[in-house]
Order: C-alpha cells, then sequence, then structure tokens
C-alpha cells in the first residue's frame, strides 16, 4: 500500500505524510529527498531525472507500506502509477505563503524572497514548475483512487479523511 500526499509548496503535504505514516505503520518518504541533492544550504543542485527516479523507487521498494510526500510530476510512469491513493491538498495562497514564512525563519533565520515569489504563483501558474493546472491535469491522468482535502484542515482531521478513504477503498 502506497499513498502520495500532494499539493502545493505549503499546503503540508510533508505535515500530512509524517502523522498519516505513524497512523498507519508506514514509512514516510519525502520526495525532495530524492529531488534534490543533499547540500549544505539545502536545495541547491537538482538529481537528474533518471537518478530520482531510481533514488524513490529504491526506498520505496524497502518500505511496501509508504507514505510519499511532494510532487512526483514528470518522474515516470513507474512512480507516478505505483500509488494505491493519492491526496491533494489544496489550501488558500495566504496560509500557504505565511507557513512557508516561518518555516523559512525557523530553518535557516531568514526567508528567500525568489522562492517565496515562486510559491506564491502556484494558483495561478506564472512561474515555470509546480502550479495548481499541471497538477490538476497530472492527477486526472492518474487511475488510482483520490482524494481531495481543501481549505488547511487540522493534522489529525487529515489523517481521518485519508484513513477512511484508505478504508472505503480496501487499502488500510
Amino acid at each position: 500500500m502506497r499513498v502520495l500526499i500532494t499539493g502545493a509548496a505549503g499546503s503540508g503535504t510533508s505535515t500530512l505524510g509524517r502523522a498519516l505514516a505513524r497512523e498507519i505503520g508506514a514509512a514516510a518518504i519525502e520526495a525532495d529527498d530524492h529531488f534534490w541533492i543533499a547540500s549544505d544550504p539545502p536545495f541547491q543542485t537538482k538529481r537528474a531525472p533518471g537518478e530520482r527516479l531510481e533514488s524513490v523507487l529504491a526506498e520505496m521498494q524497502r518500505h511496501p507500506r509508504a507514505v510519499l510526500a511532494g510532487s512526483v510530476v514528470g518522474w515516470g510512469a513507474e512512480v507516478e502509477d505505483g500509488f494505491s491513493l493519492m491526496v491533494f491538498l489544496a489550501v488558500p495562497t495566504a496560509l500557504r505563503l505565511a507557513r512557508l514564512e516561518q518555516r523559512e525563519l525557523e530553518r535557516f533565520g531568514k526567508v528567500d524572497a525568489a522562492f517565496l515569489e515562486w510559491a506564491s504563483q502556484y494558483d495561478e501558474g506564472r512561474l515555470p514548475g509546480r502550479s495548481r493546472a499541471l497538477h490538476e491535469e497530472w492527477l486526472s491522468g492518474r487511475s488510482c483512487p483520490k482524494l481531495r482535502i481543501e481549505g488547511g484542515v487540522p493534522v489529525r482531521e487529515g489523517v481521518l479523511k485519508v484513513v477512511e478513504a484508505l478504508s472505503g477503498n480496501g487499502l488500510k
């Protein structure tokens, strides 16, 4: 059983992913750990597409029960079509940006203005990369069950919604 939690930066994919993994006894996997090469400061160098696909597939093979948090759009069918359930988090832009600003300050002591500008355009898709339209189109092409969670619900409520969806699809 594999669950993908996806959405915009700041939507809570990592937080929900970790909480859900604890709840259902699964491994919590971060897409960013496979997309980016570890560095200090972080998030400077992207892995080659083939390398990130190999890396995430190897980790998922080690953990047949896994919750993957993040975006895997364009990574390859082997991972993109390998989920039992996909959860899409849709959170208002203002809330996402506030979360991201707080996270940046806590992690790095400062806010990366370029990152916040990139994150702010998700709903309109003005900049290259992740956008709501891209996510919506990608999700529509996946055949597994999907769950949408709108509005930035509390983590526990999100976990319960996903557990209910898993149970309803005979996956728990």
